[in-house]
C-alpha cells in the first residue's frame, strides 16, 4: 500500500491472487472477475453506498476517465452491497456505463472475501488494481468520506 491514505484493513496483500467472484450488474447480467483474466487489468472499486455524496463523486469520476483507463487496457468495476435496482437507478442518474456490481446477496460476501466489509455491513471505500494474470498489484482503503485520487490509480497502472 503506497499511499498515506491507505490503511491495513484488507486481509489480502499485494501479490495475492484476486479472489474470483460472479455478481449481477445493474441489468442483472452475471459478471465474473475471471472473465477479464488474460485480457484486461481491473480496477476493483468497492464503495459504501450508491447516491451518497462521496460515492456520487468517485464513480462518476471513473466514468469521466473511462477512455483513459481503457488506454491502460483496464476495466473499472464498481462493487457495493446495494441492490441491483438501486445501482441501475444510480447509473441512470449519473449516466454511468462502467460495470456496477451488486454484492447484495449473500450480503457483502465479495467485500468479505477481499477483507473490506465494514462491521456495519457496507463495504469500505477500497481499491484493488488487479493485473491481467489475476494478481493484486495495489491496494488502497480510504478513510470514510475521503475521495480516492484517480491520478494515483494511473500511476499504478503505468507501473504494470
Amino acid at each position: 500500500m503506497s499511499s498515506p491514505t491507505s490503511s491495513e484493513t484488507s486481509t489480502l496483500k499485494i501479490g495475492d491472487p484476486a479472489p474470483d467472484f460472479t455478481l449481477p450488474n445493474a441489468n442483472n447480467e452475471k459478471v465474473s472477475l475471471s472473465s477479464y483474466q488474460g485480457k484486461q487489468n481491473v480496477v476493483l472499486a468497492f464503495f459504501p453506498f450508491a447516491f451518497s455524496s462521496v460515492c456520487s463523486a468517485q464513480l462518476p469520476s471513473y466514468e469521466a476517465d473511462l477512455e483513459r483507463f481503457r488506454s491502460y487496457d483496464t476495466e473499472v468495476i464498481g462493487v457495493s452491497a446495494d441492490s441491483r435496482y438501486a445501482l441501475a437507478a444510480w447509473a441512470k442518474q449519473y449516466q454511468m456505463t462502467l460495470p456496477l456490481l451488486s454484492d447484495f446477496y449473500p450480503h457483502g460476501s465479495v467485500a468479505e472475501q477481499y477483507g473490506v466489509l465494514h462491521a456495519s455491513g457496507r463495504p469500505e471505500r477500497a481499491l484493488f488494481v488487479i493485473d491481467k494474470a489475476g494478481k493484486i498489484r495495489w491496494i488502497q482503503v480510504n478513510q470514510p468520506g475521503q475521495l480516492p485520487d484517480n491520478e494515483q490509480l494511473f500511476d499504478e497502472l503505468r507501473a504494470l
